[in-house]
C-alpha cells in the first residue's frame, strides 16, 4: 500500500510493525496518547509497508517498537551503493560501487532498463579530440563521470514538483532528453534548448549529468522528462533517443516527392533514418555503407537502392541514378570522413547537405564546391529536440522498426566487451545495450 501524507511516521519493518499514517489533527494525538513520536515537515513524503519495499521514501522517521525516534533520513528498501561504469580517462573506464543518487523536489531518480552505446561513446572511450579536447577546440568531457546517453528507466524515486511537472509516479517508465539545458543562456530563452551553451549532454560532466551505465541514475533539475509507455520493453526503449535524433535530422534535410535522397551510414541512427525518411515517400532512397549486412537490413528497411561503397563508385552510381544531375539531398551519418567529400560530389547543384555524423578527426574538403561550383544548402543536426514523443509514438505502434538494429546485449559487468563488440565491425553489431 502506498500512501501519500503531509506528516508521517513509520517504524521498523524487520519487526513487522504497523505503518501508522498521520492525516490530520485527531490521528496525531491518537498516537502521541499512545506514546509515539511523531517528526513532521511541510513536504509530502512516501510511506511503504513491507508489500511495498521494491522503492523508497524520500524523507523518512525510523522509529523502534516504543515508539522512540532511533534514526532521521532511512529510506526503506533503498540500497546506499550501485554498480556503475565510471571513466576517468582515454581507455579508463572502471566498474565501480558508487553512490546511489537522491532525487530532490524537482528530481526524478530511475532505475536503469537499458543504455545503448553510441558511437560517440566509442570515440571517447578511444580518446577523441571532440570530447577530450585539443589545440583547436575545448575538453568537453569533465571525469570521473558515469557514461551513457541512450538510456530507459523505472522511476523509483521522485520530488513533488517532478511529480507534478512531468506527470510521473513511482513505478512509471521514463526517459529524459540527452541533454541538460540550463534554461537561462539565449539559446535556451528562444527555445533552442538542444543548442544550450553550456551543453551539458548526459554521461560526458560528472556530477552534473551522470549517465545510464549504472543501475541507477537521476534525471537532475532542469532535465526535459517524459513519461515513456508501459508496454515499450527497455530494448526498444533505449532507442527512443536515436530515433529522435534520426527524426530531427531527416526533418533538416526536408525530403520532398520527386527527390533523390542518399543517407550515408547504415548504423543504429542511419537505419532510422532511413524508415523517417521513407515516410516522406522521396522518388528514390539509396542507402551507403561499407558493410553488406548492413546494406541487406536497409534494404528490408525501405531502401530503394543499396550501394556498397567499399565495392562500387558511390558517386557514379549515384550521378546515374539521378540521370547525372546528382542527388537532391545528402544527409551524412557515418562520421566517416571520406564520406563527407564524397557527398560533396555527389549532390546536385542547390541540393541539401545535412551533417549529423560525429568526426575523431578534422574533415578536409575542398568548401569551394559549397558556394562557387553548387550554391549548396548545408545544415547540421544536432540531438532530437522536441521529437521524444514522436519516437515513442513511432516505436509503439511499430512504424519505425528497431527488431533489426538491436544486435548486441551485455550487463553491466561486461561493459569492455560491449565496447569491443560496439566497435568493430567484424563483430556484425549495430546497436549494442547494456542491461545494469
Amino acid at each position: 500500500m502506498l500512501v501519500d501524507v503531509n506528516i508521517a511516521v513509520t517504524v521498523d519493518t524487520e519487526r513487522e510493525l504497523v505503518v501508522p499514517v498521520v492525516r490530520n489533527a485527531d490521528d496525531l494525538g491518537q498516537l502521541e496518547r499512545n506514546n509515539i513520536q511523531v517528526a513532521s515537515n511541510q513536504d509530502s513524503v512516501r510511506i511503504y509497508t513491507r508489500a511495498k519495499l521494491s522503492t523508497w521514501a524520500s524523507r523518512m522517521v525510523y522509529i523502534n517498537r516504543k515508539g522512540r525516534v532511533i534514526d532521521e533520513g532511512v529510506r526503506l528498501g533503498r540500497p546506499e551503493k550501485m554498480n556503475a561504469i565510471v571513466c576517468y580517462a582515454p581507455m579508463d573506464y572502471r566498474l565501480e560501487q558508487v553512490p546511489v543518487p537522491e532525487a530532490g523536489n524537482d528530481e526524478v531518480v530511475v532505475k536503469v532498463g537499458a543504455c545503448g552505446i553510441c558511437a560517440s561513446d566509442v570515440k571517447c572511450y578511444h580518446g577523441a579530440a571532440r570530447m577530450w579536447g585539443d589545440q583547436t577546440q575545448a575538453r568537453v568531457v569533465k571525469a570521473p563521470v558515469i557514461p551513457g546517453h541512450e538510456f530507459i528507466g523505472t522511476v523509483v524515486e521522485i520530488g513533488s514538483e517532478a511529480k507534478e511537472k512531468f506527470g510521473l509516479e513511482v513505478g512509471d517508465k521514463a526517459v529524459a532528453e540527452q541533454i541538460l539545458p540550463c534554461w537561462n543562456c539565449r539559446f535556451c530563452n528562444s527555445g533552442h534548448y538542444w543548442m544550450c551553451q553550456d551543453n551539458y549532454v548526459f554521461g560526458f560532466q560528472g556530477g552534473i549529468d551522470d549517465g545510464g551505465f549504472a543501475e541507477y541514475m537521476k534525471y537532475p533539475k532542469g532535465s526535459v522528462v517524459h513519461k515513456v509507455p508501459k508496454e515499450l520493453s527497455d530494448d526498444i526503449g533505449a532507442m527512443i533517443e536515436p530515433l529522435a535524433c534520426a527524426i530531427h535530422a531527416v526533418e533538416r534535410a526536408d525530403p520532398r516527392l520527386n527527390d533523390v535522397m542518399v543517407i550515408a551510414g547504415m548504423g543504429p541512427i542511419g537505419l532510422c533514418m532511413l524508415q523517417v525518411a521513407k515516410l516522406r515517400n522521396p522518388r528514390l532512397l539509396i542507402a551507403l555503407d561499407a558493410k553488406e549486412e548492413r546494406l541487406d537490413i536497409a534494404k528490408k528497411l525501405g531502401a530503394d537502392v543499396a550501394i556498397n561503397v567499399a565495392k562500387e563508385d558511390p558517386v557514379a552510381q549515384v550521378m546515374h541514378l539521378s540521370d547525372d544531375w546528382g542527388c537532391d539531398v545528402y544527409l551524412e551519418a557515418s562520421g566517416n570522413t571520406n564520406a563527407v567529400v564524397q557527398g560533396l560530389r555527389m549532390i546536385r547543384k542547390m541540393g541539401r547537405f545535412v551533417e549529423f555524423g560525429v568526426y575523431g578527426e578534422p574533415v578536409v574538403a575542398d568548401w569551394s564546391m559549397i558556394g562557387d561550383a553548387k550554391e549548396l544548402d548545408v545544415l547540421g543536426s544536432h540531438l532530437g529536440p522536441y521529437r521524444y514523443p514522436l519516437a515513442m509514438r513511432y516505436l509503439n505502434e511499430g512504424v519505425v522498426k528497431v527488431n533489426h538494429i538491436v544486435t548486441h546485449k551485455f550487463p553491466l559487468e561486461k561493459f569492455h566487451q560491449a565496447l569491443e563488440v560496439s566497435s568493430k565491425a567484424a563483430t556484425g553489431s549495430i546497436k549494442v545495450l547494456v542491461i545494469p
